[in-house]
This record gives structure tokens, C-alpha cells and sequence, in this order.
């Protein structure tokens, strides 16, 4: 089994080189690659049992496949491959076919890492490949809007890399255990690099701009799977010690918060969707030890949206309420709505309700309170007008992708079928209807618009700091 893992995070780099060369399979071998990465997956679902392998025993750097993991490599197969399919017949060269693949590999390298150099080494290659894509239109605004994520995205690994050596000063060692009896300049720092570059809290106000000026696809990858890298290892972090997750959840309950604030609020598609990028994070965090269901459900719902997003005549709602989408096209998106909403029959709703059950109690209301956020953001959504004429540009490959991702979302019930009683579905059912009816009450009337000075480019080193500040306060009791 060792070889069977060396071979699978070696397989797309590999690939990804021989795209270069034979420049004319540079869809297929994408698509291969994640079918391995997918079967990987699924062995490790169906036999749970832990794949370790020791790199270099002296420093602690060692890699670990474990259920948690699984959850992440698959949501990562699944949202490539449906990328993959939805650029089929698409322009788009051989480079970035590349770029999407090494992306790819780099996230399951991330994903098996649990140590942090092995980390810093895996989130460094992802986040060029990913600057890559961003940028590839060549124009001006893209150029622009990597290089910012670029800045954004190194300084906070300058952090991380600060603190994985203090805590290799403490312990000689830089496995992810180490971190229990390390200074607490090592957690504040380790956790600021983590938490800026999955977009976590106020750290992540980098986030909307670069998820909703990207290409399409780009988005569904940056908000599907991308930002996932980060978050993983502040799940294992969180198993270390008690005073770790706690810390973990607060970021957890106050992500989904401010999220959902501004999600509430936005009046752009893909602003909105990009801030509840930064909320379902929170959802993530804020039960550690089920946060990889949340984050599989997540990732097919969120690319699936910004897919369907993308062939919307308007990213404005209140155009959208005068500009009627195709009714086929409305019917996918009410369905990923209702998902991440909680409704029941898909997986969303079954996420939802195995991350409530394991809160703590003094962050039930705090969740609940998003969670009808939730609802309130996606009924702008379920409720903008359809017709069977409305015309809207589908990409070839648009309706695969999103009966892909769509099914992922019914079959990835199996994994909480205990979901589906009375009480869950029935507070499921009330949460929905109590943000439905807020929204067509106070929020679809509503003009108001939250500043977006902390999302400038020259605000956002300042809000690391600050970031910084707490995280010190929070780690030295």
C-alpha cells in the first residue's frame, strides 16, 4: 500500500510533464489522473485502516491516509474531474491542463502530509500552479489578481515557516504532534499562515475578489477544493490537544459568521458565493472531528454553483430579477442551493446534521444563527424567475459537469444515513423556511451594502496583523 500512495501523489506531476510533450492528450491525461486519484479515494473509504510512511524518522516528516484524508482526496478527484469535463471542448491549451493537474497533485500531497515542512512544500507548488490559472487569460485584471493572491499567499507561508521552526527548536521534530508544548508564538504564527491561506476569519477578505474575478472553472477549482489545503491540517492540528480545538472552533463559529454577513447582503453571484466560500470554512472548523463530510459536500456544491453561475446572463441579482434564466438551467441550480442549505434528500442536509451534533453547546446558537443565513443567502437564488425560453450560453461540457457534481451530491448520503429522522428533517425543514421567509420580509427589500476598504490590496497585510494580535492573546493562556 506504501508504493500504491507513492505512486498515486507522484502520478499527476508526472502527468502533468508528459502534457508538455504530448500536448494533444492534455485533456484525457487530466481526466486519468483524477480517475486514479477517485479509485485511491474509494479504497481508502471502503478500508479505513491508516497508511503511514516515515520519511525522515529523525525530523518527524511523515505522511498519513486516513479517513480524514479520504474525504479531501475525493472531494478533490470529484470537483477536477468535473472541471476537467466542463473545459472539454473549451480553448484552453495544454498549459493549463497542466497547471489544473500539478494543482491536483499538490493538493493530494497536501492532503497526506502530517508534518509541516512536507506541508509548506505541498501548499508552496499548489499555490503557484494556482497563480497560474488565475492569471491565464493574460489580460490585465487576471495578471493583477494573481499576483495579488501570489503576495497574499507567500507572506502568510513566511509566517507558517517561522513557526514550523520554532517548533523544531523546541521538539526537533516537525510533525504536526510537535505543536502540543511548542511556544505559543509557534501556534500563533503557524495558525495565521493556515488560516490566511484557506480564508479563514477576517484573514481570508483576499478571498471574494480573487474567486469572483477568476474564470469560471478557475473559481469552481479555487472555492471547491483549493482553499481545502489549508484547512485539512487545521483539523489535525485541532486532535492535538484540547485547548487547540477550541481555538480551531472559535475561528470555526466566527468564520460563519462573518461570512454569512456579508453573504446576506452581496448583491453580485459570485461576491455572494465567494463569501459563502468563507462561511461553509467556518461550518468546516466548527466540528473538527466531522469536518471532512462537510468539506466533501461543500466542495461539490460550491463548484457546481460557480459552474452554474458562470452561463447566468447577469452576475447582479437585481438584474437576474428582471432578465429570466432558462428553467433547466434554474431547476440545477435550486438543487445546489437547497443542498447547501440543509434540505433533505441531498448531502448537504446530512453534513449539516452531523456537524450540529458534535458542537459544543455554547456554539449551538451561534451555528443556527448561520446556518439560517444560509438559507436566507440561497433563496436569492431559488426564488429568481425562470422560463423555458430564456437563453443562456452553455459551455459544451456545462450539463456532464453538473449532473456529476449533482450526482456526487445525492450519493454522498451513504455516509451519514442516520441523518433521516424526524427531528433532524424537521428542524432541517423550519431552518430553511425560517431564512426563506426572512429574506422575502427584510432582505430582498434591502439596499444595503458592507465596505469593502478591508479587501484592499494595501488594507490586507494590516488585517494580518491584527489577526496576528489576536492569535497571540488567544495562545498564551
Amino acid at each position: 500500500m506504501n508504493t500504491i500512495t507513492l505512486t498515486w501523489i507522484a502520478t499527476p506531476f508526472f502527468l502533468g510533464f508528459i502534457i508538455f510533450i504530448v500536448p494533444k492528450l492534455n485533456r484525457h491525461l487530466t481526466l486519468w489522473g483524477t480517475i486514479f486519484s477517485a479509485a485511491y479515494g474509494l479504497q481508502l473509504f471502503l478500508n479505513p485502516s491508516p497508511v503511514t510512511l516515515n520519511l525522515l524518522d529523525s525530523f518527524g516528516i511523515k505522511l498519513l491516509a486516513d479517513e480524514l484524508s479520504t474525504y479531501f482526496i475525493l472531494t478533490n478527484a470529484l470537483v477536477t474531474a468535473a472541471v476537467a469535463l466542463y473545459c472539454w471542448r473549451s480553448d484552453k491549451t495544454a498549459f493549463f491542463y497542466a497547471q489544473m493537474i500539478i494543482v491536483h497533485g499538490s493538493l493530494n500531497a497536501a492532503f497526506v502530509c502530517a508534518d509541516f515542512i512536507s506541508l509548506y512544500v505541498a501548499l508552496e507548488v499548489s499555490g503557484i500552479a494556482a497563480f497560474l490559472l488565475i492569471a491565464y487569460p493574460r489580460s490585465d485584471r487576471s495578471i493583477w489578481v494573481g499576483l495579488r493572491y501570489l503576495f497574499v499567499s507567500n507572506t502568510a507561508m513566511l509566517f507558517y515557516l517561522v513557526g514550523a521552526a520554532l517548533v523544531y527548536q523546541t521538539h526537533h521534530s516537525f510533525s504536526f504532534t510537535s505543536l502540543k508544548g511548542s511556544p505559543p508564538e509557534a501556534l500563533a504564527l503557524i495558525f495565521l499562515g493556515l488560516l490566511i491561506k484557506a480564508g479563514i476569519f477576517v484573514s481570508g477578505l483576499w478571498l471574494p475578489l480573487t474567486h469572483s474575478e477568476s474564470e469560471t472553472p478557475v473559481s469552481a477549482l479555487m472555492s471547491g477544493i483549493v482553499v481545502k489545503a489549508s484547512v485539512l491540517p487545521l483539523l489535525r492540528i485541532a486532535l492535538v490537544s484540547e485547548e487547540i480545538d477550541i481555538i480551531v472552533r472559535i475561528f470555526g463559529v466566527g468564520t460563519a459568521l462573518m461570512g454569512v454577513s456579508y453573504a446576506v447582503l452581496e448583491k453580485d453571484t459570485k461576491r455572494m458565493l465567494a463569501f459563502h466560500t468563507i462561511s461553509q470554512l467556518g461550518f468546516i472548523l466548527a466540528a473538527p472531528i466531522v469536518g471532512g463530510f462537510y468539506a466533501l459536500t461543500h466542495g461539490l456544491v460550491k463548484s457546481s454553483l460557480f459552474l452554474i453561475v458562470g452561463s447566468l446572463p447577469s452576475r447582479n441579482f437585481k438584474e437576474l430579477q428582471y432578465k429570466p434564466i432558462n428553467t433547466t438551467i434554474w431547476i440545477a441550480l435550486v438543487i445546489a442551493s437547497l443542498s447547501i442549505s440543509g434540505f433533505p434528500l441531498l448531502s448537504g442536509f446530512a453534513a449539516k446534521s452531523l456537524s450540529m451534533k458534535n458542537l459544543a453547546s455554547w456554539q449551538f446558537i451561534l451555528m443556527n444563527i448561520a446556518a439560517v443565513g444560509t438559507a436566507i443567502s440561497f433563496a436569492k437564488f431559488i426564488f429568481l424567475p425562470h422560463s423555458r425560453e430564456g437563453e443562456q450560453e452553455i459551455k459544451p461540457g456545462f450539463w456532464i459537469s453538473i449532473i456529476f457534481l449533482i450526482t456526487g451530491l445525492i450519493v454522498a448520503n451513504i455516509v451519514y444515513p442516520q441523518a433521516y429522522n424526524i427531528a433532524d428533517i424537521t428542524k432541517a425543514l423550519i431552518t430553511i423556511a425560517v431564512g426563506w421567509l426572512a429574506y422575502h420580509l427584510i432582505f430582498k427589500k434591502l439596499s444595503i451594502s458592507l465596505p469593502r476598504v478591508f479587501e484592499e490590496f494595501e488594507h490586507l497585510v494590516g488585517v494580518m496583523s491584527l489577526t496576528l494580535i489576536l492569535l497571540f492573546w488567544m495562545a498564551f493562556p
